[in-house]
């Protein structure tokens, strides 16, 4: 599809706004003490925001997209999503200097898709919606609708998009390509494909066929990570993963050929939030002797999720390339930070409960910041706080601008 002229001016205005934003002296100032946090020295506590309610956030019309063109549409939404958050929640946050753009990359998958019903109304713009999972795996037999993912990538189809952003941006942004970031949290997966309650059924009463699954699912993976390399498709421009930034003058490497990235050059994250309600014993039976085989495949690890950890951190830190470990809400935080040993960051989940409240207490947002700072000052560990899994706002994005710069006044404080 040809851009239009009025679609062509939209980017281009767009991209300006960012790169003046992106070529800043704050944004140099954060990415480095990103950098000096990610390689072993925290200057002050960091603090991102990401995964937010959009559908609540627009307040001027400005995050509204026009550009008819379905891929250029695509990056309009990220020019307008990142520079919406530098202007209003900054907090920590770092653009990089150039146009990302996503590789036109094919991946067949496992071959199972969720089935499940909502559970609430549906009509509504947002991603955020319960659902019931239909169990997929009723019989042992059921492990072989696991299938070997299939990577691709249209090498013409990339070029075209290439020479199109580079004609649409030219004399204000370079272009770069973002590649892929393999999510490991392979119990997420198999929670949407059977059921959480049956999983937990399933642990107690076969647990030989949820080692079958994982060890499918892990055949599977490494299989993927060879094609993936084979292609030269792995991710080194965003310098995010699993919504923390990555900055480091480790990765990637300084022989990478950025044209053809290998995991060994970028990031991967694991999780098993559905162990929460598990034993420290099921995380090393069923998670650690999977991911031990995956994880030293990738540059670096960022694990965990809304999972509780703080009781298990010995079993999570038997896995390799782990750098950051998930201190989320159901974790005891001064429990997290006394186990926690110093060479892996604390990445704490500060409580997004507190902006979904009837009214917004800044009181109880500045205490729970102090606590976690507090927490981690105490035995000496780099911390990052990462505001995520946002489900509402109540319609009051002022909520979330407050707490960014209460953040950032704490953080500061450090």
């Amino acid at each position: 599809m040809e851009l239009r002229a009025e679609d062509r001016l939209t980017l281009r205005t767009l991209a300006e706004r960012y790169m003046e934003y992106a070529n800043s002296d704050r944004n140099r100032e954060k990415r480095e003490l990103w950098r000096a946090l990610n390689d072993g020295t925290m200057l002050k506590p960091m603090v991102a925001i990401d995964q937010m309610p959009w559908n609540e956030l627009d307040v001027d019309g400005f995050l509204k997209c026009t550009v008819a063109d379905p891929y250029f549409r695509g990056v309009e939404w990220h020019l307008r999503a990142e520079i919406y958050k530098w202007e209003r929640l900054p907090v920590d946050m770092v653009l990089n200097p150039y146009i990302l753009l996503p590789r036109p990359v094919g991946n067949t998958g496992y071959g199972l898709h969720a089935e499940h019903e909502a559970l609430v109304r549906t009509d509504v713009t947002n991603s955020v919606v319960s659902q019931r999972y239909v169990n997929q795996f009723r019989d042992p037999e059921d492990v072989e609708k696991i299938k070997t993912p299939v990577i691709s990538i249209d090498r013409a189809a990339e070029a075209e998009i290439v020479a199109r952003a580079q004609d649409v941006f030219d004399g204000i942004a370079p272009v770069r390509m973002q590649g892929l970031i393999l999510h490991l949290g392979f119990w997420d997966f198999i929670a949407q494909w059977m059921g959480v309650e049956n999983c937990y059924i399933e642990l107690m009463d076969r647990p030989e066929m949820m080692h079958a699954i994982m060890e499918r699912l892990t055949a599977a993976t490494l299989d993927e990570i060879a094609q993936i390399d084979r292609l030269g498709l792995y991710d080194v421009n965003s310098h995010m993963c699993h919504c923390s930034y990555t900055f480091s003058d480790s990765l990637p490497a300084a022989d990478c050929d950025r044209d053809v990235p290998t995991a060994r050059d970028g990031w991967a994250f694991g999780m098993a939030q559905l162990f929460t309600s598990v034993s420290p014993q099921i995380t090393a039976e069923f998670e650690v002797p999977y991911m031990q085989r995956l994880f030293p495949h990738f540059g670096a690890i960022y694990y965990g999720c809304c999972d509780r950890l703080d009781d298990r951190l010995d079993v999570i830190c038997k896995m390799p390339n782990i750098r950051k470990i998930s201190c989320s809400p159901w974790s005891d935080r001064e429990h997290f930070a006394a186990n926690l040993p110093h060479k892996y960051i604390m990445s704490n989940k500060p409580n997004p409960a507190l902006l979904a409240g009837p009214s917004f207490d800044e009181d109880a947002v500045r205490a729970d910041l102090r606590r976690t700072i507090a927490a981690a000052r105490a035995h000496d560990l780099r911390l990052e706080m990462l505001l995520k899994d946002i489900s509402t706002v109540k319609y009051e994005p002022q909520r979330l601008w407050r707490w960014a710069e209460i953040a950032e006044e704490e953080t500061q404080r450090f």
